[in-house]
């Protein structure tokens, strides 16, 4: 075998150790997060243990920079009026304050357990509320939320909602 030849796997490789991303630089550039964007509420498939449905209800996730996100939820009554909250946080199940609306919460814990799970923990005057978690279709164009909570009978339930992402 001629002496050029001999070399072809070695100048293989190292183009293939060039051209590759090095383990640094994958974990300096992670991929952005699939609840990052804009969802909204299907309302054809409410739960029918909900009761009146709103006109329109939207989610926006963002990364704000410096590890944290902020997340707006709109629920639009049938009179077209609007309760907005908003949230901003560092996704690691330590309390934040909320902005806004504040009659079903005025803080929340949020944590990202896996990339396609959020767990979203909600309190009002320092007492409990809700419990959501949020899924992430493996094709990322839907996400499913199971709400956990308590009736006025003071019995547990959890619903289901399904959101689609909006360009």
């Amino acid at each position: 075998m001629s002496r050029s030849l001999r070399q072809w796997p070695i100048i293989l490789a190292a183009v293939a150790t060039i051209a590759s991303p090095t383990a640094a630089q994958t974990a300096e550039s992670p991929a952005p997060s699939p609840f990052l964007g804009q969802w909204e509420l299907d309302l054809t498939r409410m739960p029918a243990t909900y009761g009146a449905p709103p006109k329109r209800v939207l989610y926006r996730f963002r990364d704000i920079g410096n590890g944290q996100w902020r997340t707006d939820v709109d629920i639009t009554a049938p009179d077209d009026s609007v309760r907005h909250m908003s949230v901003a946080y560092r996704p690691d199940g330590r309390m934040a304050r909320g902005d806004g609306d504040t009659s079903e919460a005025d803080s929340a814990a949020i944590l990202l357990p896996a990339p396609n799970v959020l767990v979203m923990n909600l309190a009002r005057n320092k007492m409990p509320g809700s419990v959501r978690v949020y899924t992430i279709a493996p094709d990322g164009r839907t996400m499913t939320e199971a709400a956990a909570n308590i009736d006025d009978k003071g019995e547990p339930f959890v619903r289901t909602f399904h959101y689609r992402r909006l360009p």
